[in-house]
């Protein structure tokens, strides 16, 4: 379409919103002013609010504030927002903030706030019962007569003009029939005052352009919210609802560190998020979010602000080696890595001491064993060979003798003396040089809580750095992930970081709320002949029962005998996505060069294409294109696996002990890129006909 005529269909649009506007005022204002008990300063507002009542919003009046005599609740709404608590203000002086507090006239008004909050506190218990996170239930105060967007702590503070184009923006969070659940059954919870309630009742709208009664009313900022809204293109949804047994989870008070683990799909990052959220708003320190990957704390940071963008700014979300490097920096110290460098010295290391050594009798390829060096000796913080010779090898199945040990050692030193010539260091070392430094720091960080996304994949030495920011303190640690889900070498289980979690600090989540029967079980299906350790140090089964809440998806198994058929099969598959289809898809890769080869073949077809490692949680029109690996704590409606089955092992000149560790490696990957997927697995394979 021509620009001129996208221009056009907008224009059409914003005069169809603005008149339906006005006719939707001029009810809302015949209705307010049925209610009798209102100042004028509320039926105004009332109005505003009720507006939004013709776009699936239920707004309830003048109720009683249960377990108090005489207390009322001015106004509770309940839209696709979330729920709102409502508390007007007629007061003749403009609202202030000042120095964290709200002044009117100069006079401090504390006791409105904390009125509010406690009020809050109370419809938070409310909604608990039906699943609804306490995130999804914020304070606001209106001020009649006055214009205002400001925040105080986690309330927000609205004029009212501006009340009605906030609220119709906001992100959508609640669907239609949940809606009207909460809203029933804020109704009960709140009983009204007799003679309270708006008439529900909607009289014949007056169609001429009548004089809006109200200055204060803002009809051109509500007709474009309401444009944006008609025209918005698909979001990025987010979980403001959990199951009624995670809501526990999210606000218990854990004497110490706690722990949620559980299958693949059962919202452990939800859960973890909506954490983050609640102890934001009731600690007085900062709330660390941090997970392994780089790309996945930017999409979580963007899931917060739209779930909780009141406490948002109080949470940090990075990645462990971004963090760590920020705070050596804050501490002065020097860090020098440089991966480049550090490979270069590990590869002459290898040259010099390991290629003859009676290392390559296990396996020829150094990369096993610079594997060994990083998740093994650095990874678990060991400096001496008399530690290594005796240490358990977690999730590296190959068994080594002394001997052996005593090769790698070697390995390692002459990878240390050279990497130290060359004056760089590299990821392991920087965790190091952070968990020294965080002992000389004891009682001084900024962190009072500290929530591990994805534990599983971060070395010892990583989680022992975070322990050491908050300690066994009540609330301040979180760990959060599954060790079937490890998609590294190595491994550490929980009381080598000396983290002790005991009785209700543990909890396993058991329903899958992503994947279909079918999806799932195509998933377990890679995986469930390996048993694996979690970081509790209890074996487990591949295949774990899961409770399933989701009924919908498809796989869908597609063979093509040669690799230019095969791709051709994928760019079919995408070309035939709905419209807007493309935001919620991703082809996912188990190596580098895979995806080099799919960039080039999406680019090729110009399918538009966004990368994981540049996908920040904001909705793009753009198929998802990365790693199995990068994949991890996201979840998309489509799934596209080229060329699954291809192993990326080379098992030539490989024992059967390390051909089989790869072998499992992989599987885990690929069982995490699967188990993304929500409504299409699409699996894709290469193999020629069996000839006659």
């Amino acid at each position: 379409m021509a620009a001129g005529g996208s221009a056009s269909r907008r224009a059409q649009e914003a005069r169809r919103q603005e008149r339906l506007l006005r006719e939707q005022w001029q009810t809302a204002r015949q209705q307010a002013h049925r209610w009798e008990a209102a100042s004028e300063g509320e039926r105004r507002v009332a109005a505003q609010l009720l507006v939004l009542t013709e776009r699936g919003w239920r707004l309830l009046v003048d109720r009683r504030w249960p377990g108090t005599r005489a207390a009322n609740v001015d106004m509770l709404l309940v839209g696709p927002g979330g729920v709102f608590v409502v508390d007007v203000k007629n007061w003749r002086s403009a609202p202030e903030i000042s120095d964290g507090r709200l002044l009117s006239g100069g006079e401090p008004r504390d006791e409105h706030t904390a009125r509010l909050l406690a009020v809050t506190k109370v419809a938070e218990s409310a909604v608990a019962s039906l699943g609804m996170s306490p995130v999804a239930v914020q304070p606001l105060m209106v001020f009649a007569g006055h214009r205002m967007d400001a925040e105080l702590g986690r309330i927000r503070l609205l004029g009212e003009g501006e009340v009605g184009p906030v609220l119709l923006s906001e992100r959508h969070r609640v669907s239609g029939p949940t809606v009207n659940a909460v809203a029933n059954h804020l109704e009960q919870f709140f009983p009204e005052y007799e003679g309270s309630s708006l008439d529900r009742t909607t009289p014949e709208p007056t169609r001429s352009p009548a004089k809006l009664a109200d200055g204060l009313f803002d009809l051109e900022g509500l007709r474009d919210a309401a444009l944006d809204e008609a025209l918005r293109a698909p979001i990025e949804q987010w979980m403001t609802f959990l199951d009624p047994d995670q809501i526990p989870l999210v606000r218990r008070n854990w004497s110490g560190p706690a722990r949620i683990s559980g299958p693949a799909g059962t919202g452990k990052t939800v859960v973890g998020l909506h954490r983050a959220a609640h102890l934001a708003r009731r600690t007085s320190g900062r709330v660390l979010y941090v997970t392994f990957a780089n790309n996945l704390p930017r999409v979580q940071e963007t899931f917060l602000k739209a779930m909780s963008p009141a406490v948002a700014d109080r949470v940090d979300f990075s990645s462990l080696h971004a963090w760590a490097q920020e705070f050596l920096r804050e501490c002065g110290v020097d860090v020098r890595l440089n991966r480049t460098k550090a490979d270069t010295a590990f590869n002459l290391a290898w040259t010099r001491v390991g290629r003859n050594s009676c290392l390559v009798e296990i396996d020829p390829m150094p990369g096993y064993w610079q594997d060994e060096i990083a998740h093994v000796i650095k990874g678990r913080g060991i400096t001496s060979f008399e530690e290594y010779a005796t240490v358990s090898r977690l999730r590296r199945r190959t068994s080594l003798r002394r001997t052996h040990r005593e090769a790698v050692w070697a390995l390692f030193e002459a990878y240390e003396s050279l990497r130290a010539e060359r004056g760089v260091h590299d990821f392991n070392d920087v965790l190091s040089l952070a968990l020294a430094e965080a002992h000389r720091r004891t009682g001084q960080h900024r962190h009072t809580v500290v929530i591990v996304d994805e534990v599983q994949d971060l070395t010892l030495v990583g989680v022992r750095l975070l322990h050491s920011l908050v300690g066994d303190a009540p609330n301040g640690l979180l760990l959060v992930g599954d060790g079937q889900q490890a998609v590294y070498p190595g491994g550490f289980r929980m009381s080598d970081a000396g983290i002790d979690i005991r009785g209700d600090r543990a909890h396993v989540l058991r329903t899958n709320y992503r994947n279909s029967k079918e999806i799932l079980t195509a998933a377990l299906a890679v995986v469930e002949k390996d048993t694996f350790e979690d970081i509790d140090g209890l074996p487990s089964s591949g295949r774990r029962d899961v409770d399933l809440t989701y009924h919908d998806g498809q796989v869908l198994h597609v063979s093509r005998p040669t690799e230019a058929e095969h791709d051709q099969a994928l760019l079919d598959a995408l070309r035939d996505l709905p419209p807007g289809a493309r935001a919620d898809s991703a082809v996912l890769c188990p190596s580098t060069r895979a995806i080099g080869h799919y960039q080039r073949l999406l680019d090729r077809a110009d399918i538009p294409v966004c990368p994981l490692e540049h996908y920040d949680g904001h909705a793009v029109d753009a198929v998802k294109l990365g790693s199995y690996r990068r994949a991890k704590g996201l979840e998309f409606k489509r799934v596209f696996l080229p060329a699954h089955d291809t192993t990326i092992v080379t098992r030539a000149q490989h024992s059967l002990e390390t051909a089989a560790e790869r072998d499992e490696l992989y599987r885990s990957q690929l069982f995490v890129a699967m188990t993304r997927a929500r409504d299409i697995l699409w699996l894709g394979s290469i193999h020629s006909p069996p000839r006659a």
